[in-house]
């Protein structure tokens, strides 16, 4: 009888290291005001990317052909392969940027347009800038990555999922470097409609995780990117790593479509065989950047699961979606980007919008200030609809 194998993970391998950093958020273009904006522990006057520079994606026709979504990724993704010193072009490198729903704005704008106008005058690109890979194929075609350029579209778990694949695919020796991380642009009419109506957004307009008064989360968008590379590669090229993926998980629910197992139990899974395939005790980890959507559900079970992990020792946890919102799958990739530069200022940013922890769910969430971070293995999770569950532990690197 066959018995089937856990596949290995991510660091099973080689060592995969992080050298380069991207965020494009409400917080404006770049990771240093990101950072910045969630150490003040308020949350922002809008959720939506405000407008920044993009002469350097390209001129008036290239944009055009952008879904904001895209343009997002793209730009984010710029910013980390500069930082990275890598050359301007590099065909051993893999393209792995995930999103929720992808081009809903141009899907959207076009529509009003065949309606309006008729067919003849809906864009010929309509369905390259729509697909939910244009954020991976532009990145690919940015740098020249002819190795894996593929989608992960997992919901709210996608920008992690993503990056732990990517980890994956460095480790087993596929590439030696990966874009890897998640974009999302669907702050829409028709998407604030179906998230209201299905109960999940906040009635409130606030985004309070772990709070005893949440009421749902409030919608975000943006893109997180990281560029991960194989750890004796970027030694050989005197490159500056910044942190380490030192393992990774995902797992399914199998429970229901939106809501989370209440006992926690799939995300409890994840976080588990993430801990082991870093080959570290739940005592090791110092910091739990929670997926804490500000949802009653969401926060309960998540709660839970860290309970069963680390029994009456849970880390600091905090949640960058009180100033973000959730931005769906941009969320998890935005929260790795967040864990790294946690990891090199040495500061866990406070969760904004909390002012009272519910007491039920026993936690120590940062409020208020941020506060010090002994640097040594972060947990980061994402839970999606559908009941994926994604962790990655990121951590400071050692040589």
């Amino acid at each position: 009888m066959l018995v089937a194998q856990l596949p290995s993970g991510p660091v099973t391998g080689r060592r995969v290291a992080v050298t380069g950093m991207g965020a494009v958020s409400c917080a404006g273009r770049g990771v240093d005001d990101l950072f910045s904006a969630l150490c003040t522990g308020s949350e922002p006057e809008s959720r939506s990317v405000p407008p920044f520079d993009v002469t350097d994606i390209g001129g008036p026709k290239e944009l055009r052909r952008l879904d904001p979504f895209s343009l997002f990724a793209l730009t984010a993704a710029r910013d980390a392969w500069s930082q990275s010193g890598l050359p301007p072009t590099l065909a051993n490198g893999a393209s792995i940027v995930a999103t929720g729903i992808g081009g809903l704005q141009t899907l959207t704008a076009q529509l009003s347009i065949l309606d309006s106008k008729g067919p003849d005058r809906v864009s010929p690109f309509m369905i390259p800038m729509m697909m939910p890979n244009a954020a991976a194929a532009a990145v690919s075609l940015s740098f020249g990555l002819t190795g894996p350029c593929e989608t992960i579209t997992t919901a709210c778990a996608a920008g992690t999922h993503a990056i732990g694949y990517a980890a994956r695919l460095i480790a087993q020796g596929r590439v030696n470097v990966a874009v890897a991380g998640g974009a999302e642009a669907v702050i829409t009419p028709i998407a604030r409609a179906g998230f209201h109506n299905m109960t999940a957004l906040s009635s409130s307009g606030s985004s309070r995780p772990f709070d005893k008064g949440r009421d749902g989360f409030v919608m975000g968008e943006g893109a997180g990117i990281l560029v991960l590379e194989d750890w004796d590669h970027a030694i050989a090229r005197g490159a500056t790593i910044l942190a380490e993926i030192l393992g990774a998980a995902s797992t399914a629910d199998a429970h229901h479509i939106t809501a989370p197992r209440p006992d926690g139990g799939g995300a409890l899974d994840a976080m588990t065989r993430a801990l082991a395939d870093a080959g570290i005790s739940p005592s090791e980890v110092s910091h739990i950047n929670a997926h804490g959507t500000s949802t009653p559900l969401n926060d309960a079970a998540e709660a839970a699961a860290l309970h069963q992990l680390f029994g009456s020792a849970v880390p600091p946890v905090t949640s960058v979606k009180g100033y973000l919102g959730h931005s769906l799958a941009a969320a998890g990739a935005l929260e790795a980007v967040v864990a790294v530069h946690s990891i090199l200022q040495g500061v866990v940013t406070p969760t904004a919008g909390t002012t009272h922890v519910d007491t039920g769910l026993d936690l120590d969430v940062v409020i208020g200030a941020p506060r010090p971070l002994a640097s040594t293995h972060v947990l980061s999770n994402s839970f999606g609809f559908g009941g994926h569950n994604g962790s990655v532990v990121i951590s400071t690197p050692h040589r």
